[in-house]
């Protein structure tokens, strides 16, 4: 067995592998036994008993947490020319089209969301091969695609997320940074969790919500009592 180190072993004193923990004490717990040097994020990882394969039964959507991620979103528009100076006085990074999608074309991705409008989604769609594979590829259903753009900006600003049930059934989002108070942690968690819940499918049987874990970067995970955030 390899040794374990001082770091560590301060963390397992404080952390029960075989517990489950309240939403409450595990988001006060992760800013504990998270000893990055960095403000690390708090992330959360829900098992949903949903196949996703079949069409109804995928889970995808956004969320607005209450607190927002703690992280400086950088939000690309691609709009037609009115729309620019909406998009920039709403708080957009990069705002443009042509040039842009040039830009893309070639490799560039330094962005976190891309905001476009309905009339330019033909050219916005040659993308796909890029954004694709990174999840930037703006969609209506996470309301990227929209005439209001700069409402769009705004949103994502303000800590508005959007999730995807991957293959394996499992929702994976960040929530925060551990630099949070743990109840700011809990609500924005509580609101993610509560909007899955209400997103349940009809075909979806059996237990719903299987499991929840929060973790922070590097850190151990915590397993939360189901029973606590589900009524």
């Amino acid at each position: 067995m390899g040794r374990i180190s001082k770091k560590r072993k301060e963390v397992l004193a404080k952390y029960d592998l075989d517990k489950t923990y309240s939403l409450a004490e595990a988001c006060d717990l992760v800013k504990e036994i998270t000893t990055t040097k960095f403000d690390a994020s708090v992330d959360v990882s829900v098992r949903l008993g949903v196949d996703p394969r079949k069409a109804n039964q995928m889970i995808r959507g956004t969320v607005a947490l209450p607190h927002g991620t703690g992280k400086d979103v950088r939000v690309l528009v691609l709009c037609t020319p009115d729309k620019e100076e909406e998009a920039k006085a709403a708080g957009a990074d990069h705002v443009g089209l042509d040039d842009y999608i040039a830009k893309i074309k070639g490799g560039w991705t330094d962005i976190d969301v891309i905001i476009t409008m309905p009339a330019v989604m033909g050219k916005v769609g040659a993308l796909g091969r890029v954004l694709g594979p990174r999840g930037l590829m703006p969609n209506p259903k996470t309301g990227t695609v929209t005439m209001d753009v700069a409402k769009a900006v705004q949103e994502v600003k303000a800590g508005k997320i959007d999730f995807r049930v991957d293959k394996y059934g499992i929702v994976h989002s960040s929530v925060g940074k551990v630099s949070f108070e743990g109840v700011k942690i809990k609500d924005n968690a509580s609101e993610l969790i509560s909007t899955l819940i209400k997103m349940k499918p009809a075909a979806a049987k059996g237990t719903y919500v299987k499991s929840i874990y929060l973790s922070s970067t590097m850190s151990p995970s915590i397993q939360i009592d189901t029973k606590s955030v589900v009524a």
